[in-house]
């Protein structure tokens, strides 16, 4: 027969195959039946249980109308309060709403409200009402006694359930509603298991779960400075799941440790409470204890704490089901003194009052139970099938409530009508957004989703019954709203219950409102561990945050509190007792460290070999090796690699404004003197003898005076860029803390420098770097002249040789940037690569000639001059023997330019011939 059962969407599996066999065994009962007529005197029985009204939407509600049945019987005696108060507010809230113009207008809303007797198995049997709807029905093996095939009664297609009120029943209905996608809306569940929204994904409540209470509670016990307690809890599901919502949120927020953790049976023994109080005591100074424990068990434990002395010394917080009741007080106020209880926010609704004082049996037929009510709640019977057979006096159905019984509105009605309204919200949300402009349900709304249901209930929010607002999280929960009370006793010994605050989300306590037993306005103490030594911080246990151990400052760390360690500024580290803070030690780079000791010795032997040479150039000025060299440019390129020997000392030497502004100048000036004298000869003969190409008159600007005035334009370019420099930014010192910042603060070190960045360096030595580019340029341009004839290849050798040391310079200086040994390596690297550069350009095209004047004066003689027209002949002859002997075989090319060449070129011998030599 299970085959017939077919809910969409649903896997198959064990729990929801024997639901469906109960359900179809259930729903078989009365729907195989045939259908009742509805002018048929026989009551029907599918709606005896349950109370039905007609609408557009259809909306479930599960009520506690009867107490847990006892001996087998599922349903036991009428609750007045908690069943009809309740049921009768969502009977009003629907009233209110189909009357609303506003709200799901053309819409009726409809209701099937059943009875869960407060037990959650026999509310998973009414609860299949709700799902008879979306059950498919099959009825081929069915047939009337004619013959004729079976007419089933159709069933209200509930769109969302109002219920339950226990959370043990709300937990076993949401089990099956989820698995039709129903929604649920709770007015009283707040068991922390329903925030599951994996396992309870359709559930939601206008009320908040347990787990804000804790957190509530928690937050209060954190106000107060107590970070050791004890818990106790009375057996149960409500005690032990507040409890274990509050050491969980205590564990996580890591402020709060639990000393014991004890629980009250169900069945106490004797003495039980006396062995409780003295378990407390064992932590005596875990003095606050949470409670979430019955009336009784509260007051019992009172007693007990009373009989053994110890008024005044715990520090009781209890939940809502303390609250601000006097019975668990009562003849034990001074050992109650001080108490610390919460209770959820409420509010009276005034037109509930009105209605239901107005309510009586010729009115409220609709509540099939109303008549048992009106029983019970005036001590009558009601003719011969009254629910009070016992009972003498007869109901005469003028009575009235309020007035010949006592009312006091039950504490969950403004939640119950909270809950419809949500319901209502959301299927108006749903009906604008599926229905718009249309009058009434549309055909979009036929068959609701409960899907897109859950989604804009998730969505609503609104002001409530009692003006608070009502909304919902991801989990479905509602926010918590609380009111903290303290258990005072005045001046005149009279003892109540003083508001000393609230929680909403977060607490807003009165502290100067609290007194305590003692009369000191001090806050009591609550606490684990022991104060720590000097230059300690008090470490956390993990897992027990009111409880720590005692935890040295490591690092550039100071003790700045009794639980923390804080930094050091950045210029400073930390004292020997890491109380406080001292400054870094400032160090610079010393003349007789290994760093500066290498550059220092090369530079002296370069400022020696450079002095050497220019004292050796202007005793021998009128030699011819002197003067084809061309004085004037040698003295500049000599004055250029003596200042690029010159740097090395103010680059060790401590800065100061002084130093840092010869830094800025001799950086880059040394490099451009020289590579600005080897730039101008290099361009000199390259436009030589692509002039001579031409024409046989000499090009422009060829004259000694010309080449200096180019090479000092060069160099002004350097000086203009230099003096902008100063003029921007004027030179100063700074101290470096992060360069020699080491883990064991006792080494760490700053260092003072010049405002040189990296930078600023490449900008410096930029300028200088582009002329010596350039000046390689010319250099291969002019590498095809015979080295007879001008002084070019030793110049390309010279910048060849000066691009390779620059080139390792780059990834030496830039890739030690991170070293703790940055300012030594940079430093030598620098000073060294200037040192080398300078080296080879005096080595290569200086020592050659000295070596000449000094030991070999033979060679440094006079040669006939030659006219520029033979000069450039001869070049020009020379290039194209060296072009065609690439291009032929061998022996051709002489062949050809022989003839030619003989002509003009002199007899073959080496001579040293340099453009000064000739007439131009």
């Amino acid at each position: 027969m299970a085959r017939g059962l077919n809910p969409p969407g649903v896997t198959s599996h064990c729990f929801l195959s024997l639901l469906m066999l109960k359900s179809y065994w259930l729903l078989g009962l009365a729907s195989q039946k045939p259908v009742v007529p509805a002018d048929s005197q026989q009551p029907q029985q599918e709606f005896a249980h349950s109370v039905r009204l007609d609408g557009d939407i259809i909306l479930g509600g599960l009520f506690p109308v009867h107490a847990r049945g006892e001996r087998g019987v599922p349903c036991g005696e009428l609750k007045k309060e908690k069943g009809i108060h309740r049921l009768e507010a969502m009977l009003f809230a629907i009233d209110l709403i189909n009357k609303d113009p506003e709200l799901l207008p053309n819409v009726t809303l409809g209701a099937r409200i059943l009875d869960t007797c407060s037990r959650d198995t026999y509310a998973l049997e009414q609860s299949l009402t709700f799902v008879q709807a979306l059950i498919e029905r099959d009825s081929t093996d069915v047939r009337c006694a004619n013959g004729d095939p079976p007419i089933f009664a159709k069933p209200d297609k509930v769109v969302g359930v109002i219920g339950a009120s226990a959370s043990s029943v709300s937990i076993m209905v949401a089990n099956i509603l989820r698995l039709f996608k129903i929604p649920q809306i709770s007015y009283a569940s707040t068991a922390p298991e329903l925030s599951d929204n994996t396992r309870y994904d359709f559930f939601s409540r206008v009320v908040p779960p347990d787990s804000y209470q804790a957190q509530a509670m928690l937050d209060i016990v954190t106000a107060m400075g107590w970070n050791y307690v004890s818990t106790l809890a009375s057996e149960g599901n409500y005690g032990e799941s507040g409890v274990e919502a509050f050491v969980q949120i205590s564990r996580e927020s890591g402020g709060v440790c639990i000393a014991q953790s004890l629980k009250v049976l169900r069945e106490p023994r004797p003495g039980e409470f006396d062995k409780i109080v003295l378990r407390l005591m064992e932590t005596p100074n875990a003095r606050a204890v949470i409670m979430f424990a019955n009336e009784d068990d509260i007051r019992r434990i009172l007693d007990a704490a009373k009989r053994n002395n110890l008024t005044g010394h715990f520090l009781w917080v209890g939940s809502d089901s303390w609250g601000s009741k006097i019975s668990p007080v009562v003849q034990q106020e001074r050992v109650a003194e001080g108490a610390i209880t919460i209770l959820p926010k409420r509010t009276s609704v005034d037109a509930f009052d009105r209605y239901f004082k107005s309510r009586s049996l010729s009115n409220n037929r609709r509540n099939v139970w109303f008549a048992e009510f009106w029983e019970e709640n005036f001590g009558c019977k009601l003719g011969m099938h009254g629910k009070r057979p016992g009972s003498p006096k007869k109901c005469t159905g003028l009575e009235k409530v309020g007035r010949d019984s006592t009312y006091e509105q039950e504490g969950k009605v403004q939640f119950v009508m909270d809950a419809v309204y949500a319901m209502a919200h959301a299927l108006h949300h749903m009906h604008r957004e599926l229905c718009a402009g249309y009058p009434g349900l549309c055909p979009r709304m036929a068959n609701i989703d409960g899907k897109e249901l859950l989604a804009h209930i998730r969505a609503v929010g609104f002001n409530g019954s009692a003006g608070t607002p009502v909304t919902f999280n991801e989990n479905g929960d509602a926010p918590g709203r609380y009111d903290i009370f303290q258990y005072q006793i005045n001046n005149q010994s009279i003892a109540e219950y003083k508001v000393i605050g609230q929680w909403t989300n977060q607490l807003h306590l009165n502290m100067e409102a609290m007194q305590w037993s003692t009369g000191d306005p001090s806050l009591p103490a609550s606490v684990c561990s022991l104060p720590c030594r000097t230059g300690e911080r008090k470490k956390v246990v993990k897992g027990v945050p009111c409880c720590w151990h005692c935890e040295r400052c490591e690092g550039y760390h100071f003790q700045a509190s009794e639980f923390t360690c804080e930094l050091c500024p950045y210029e400073k580290r930390p004292d020997r007792n890491r109380t406080s803070c001292q400054p870094i030690p400032i160090i610079k780079l010393e003349w007789h460290s290994p760093w500066a000791l290498l550059p220092v010795f090369i530079s002296v032997l370069g400022i020696i070999a450079t002095t050497f040479v220019i004292v050796t150039f202007v005793k021998y000025k009128d030699t011819p090796i002197v003067r084809a060299s061309g004085r004037e440019m040698s003295y500049v390129l000599l004055t250029g690699i003596f200042l690029c020997y010159i740097i090395t000392f103010p680059m060790i030497a401590a800065p100061d404004v002084v130093v840092c502004s010869f830094r800025r100048i001799f950086l880059g000036l040394g490099m451009c003197f020289s590579y600005a004298a080897l730039l101008t000869k290099t361009n000199r003969i390259h436009r030589i003898f692509e002039q001579g190409k031409k024409a046989v008159t000499a090009p422009r600007f060829i004259s000694p005076a010309s080449q200096l005035v180019i090479t000092f334009s060069l160099i002004s370019v350097q000086l203009l860029g230099v003096l902008i420099w100063f003029i921007a930014d004027p030179p100063h010192t700074f101290v470096d803390y992060g360069e020699q910042r080491t883990q064991d603060p006792g080494n760490a070190r700053c260092v003072l420098k010049c405002d040189i960045s990296d930078l600023s360096l490449i900008c410096s030595l930029g300028y200088s770097i582009l002329l010596m580019v350039t000046c390689t340029v010319y250099a291969i341009k002019t590498r095809g002249v015979p080295e007879t004839f001008n002084e070019a290849k030793p110049i390309g050798f010279t910048m060849y040789t000066t691009c390779i040391i620059w080139l390792a310079f780059i990834p030496i200086f830039f890739g030690t940037a991170q070293s703790a040994e940055r300012m030594y390596i940079q430093t030598a690297t620098l000073t060294v690569s200037l040192s080398l550069s300078a080296s080879v350009s005096l080595g290569m095209l200086y020592m050659p000639k000295v070596y000449i004047i000094i030991l070999h004066p033979e060679q440094n003689v006079p040669k006939r001059k030659r006219s520029f027209k033979a000069i450039v002949t001869a070049a020009t002859m020379t290039s194209k023997l060296s072009q065609l002997a690439a291009e032929r075989p061998n022996g051709e090319v002489k062949t050809e330019l022989c003839e030619g060449v003989e002509a003009n070129v002199p007899p073959t011998k080496n001579t040293y011939v340099s453009y000064t030599n000739h007439a131009m």
